[in-house]
Parts: C-alpha cells; structure tokens; sequence
C-alpha cells in the first residue's frame, strides 16, 4: 500500500499528468482531493461551484470539509495518489490546502511538489478559461511564482508534519515536444511510486 500526496499550483497541467499516469498503472487510484471537498460542500452548504468554496465558505466550514475528505481518503488501500494543492489563493490570502492535521490524517507515505515555468502556467490557465473549463483568475508571472514558493514551502511543512518523505519535481525547462512536461512528470511519479513500493512494502 502507497499513498502520495501530488501538489502543483492551478493551472500547472497536474491533472493531465496524473491523467497519464493511471495510463500506466492499472493499480493506480486517483483522488481528486478538491473534488472530495466539493461534493460535501454541494450537499451541506448548497455550493454549486468548486471555485466557490474558497471565497463562501466560512473558514470553521471549510476547515471540518477538509478533515472529512482526509479521513475519507486515510481509509483507502492500494497506490492512491491524492491529487490536491499545498496552499489556495483566497482574497484574504494564502490558506493552506494541506494543512497539518490534514495531512497526518491522510497519512502519506510521501509528498511531491511540481513546480512549473510561470509563463507556461499563464499559457494554460488563459487556454482553460478561452475553453470555459475554469477560470481561476489570470494573475501575471511574478504572482504565479510567488504562488509556487510559497506552496512549496507549505509542502515542505506538511511532510515534515506528517514524517513521510518530500520529493521536489522541476520542470521549468522549455519542453522540445508538446506535452514532455506530461510524460517526463508521469514517468518520474512512476518510478517514485515503484521506489516507495520497495520500501514501504
């Protein structure tokens, strides 16, 4: 049994990444954390947007939500990857998305942090909202990077909490194909989750 929790900022091409990577392994189960939170946030207090939560939720609210995912998710077996962000952007500031009592209750076995070029963040998230998929507000790239250092200090933080293992991922270079960032993310996520397979079994 394995649980690793993946953190990116919005915007940085995750999801597709996690994506390609139950392509790979049949084994893999992926747990949108977001989406775990939504779905009790959509019955409780009638919120009928993802996007929403962060900006009508009461903080107390939005804090037993996150408890309640984490507990759902500390009963799953198998390779799960728990697909989530390290911090969330709020018009009061940065709150963490995986705070500490969150991330023990998960109780990963490690913690991956993919940082991307801010530009090619941007890229995306400008495409996303062109598409009428989520608008999760432009920013520019200085914001964008700050965004990302801080949430990689807040990941740093939960897994030093919750005693698993940290593993940075970088991919800021310039890819030299569509979509390298996706398959050299997945392999990479592959061949952690082999290694921690070994160790952990």
């Amino acid at each position: 049994m394995v649980k690793v929790v993946v953190l990116a900022i919005p915007g940085a091409g995750k999801t597709t990444i996690l994506r390609r990577l139950a392509q790979e392994r049949s084994d893999l189960r992926v747990v949108n954390f977001g989406d775990m939170m939504f779905e009790t946030a959509k019955t409780i207090f009638n919120i009928d947007d993802r996007d929403q939560m962060r900006v009508r939720l009461k903080l107390p609210d939005y804090r037993k939500i996150q408890l309640n995912a984490a507990e759902n998710i500390a009963r799953m077996g198998g390779v799960v990857i728990v697909d989530t962000h390290a911090v969330i952007k709020t018009p009061y500031g940065y709150y963490p998305g995986l705070p500490i009592d969150v991330a023990r209750r998960i109780e990963p076995d490690s913690i991956v942090f993919m940082e991307f070029d801010p530009s090619d963040i941007l890229a995306r998230r400008n495409k996303d909202a062109a598409l009428g998929l989520r608008d999760r507000g432009g920013d520019v790239p200085e914001e964008i990077e700050e965004h990302q250092r801080i949430a990689k200090e807040f990941a740093i933080s939960a897994s030093n909490a919750s005693s698993c293992y940290f593993l940075s991922l970088n991919f800021r270079y310039k890819e030299s194909y569509p979509f390298q960032h996706v398959d050299d993310a997945a392999r990479q996520l592959n061949k952690h989750i082999e290694e921690l397979l070994g160790v952990t079994s």
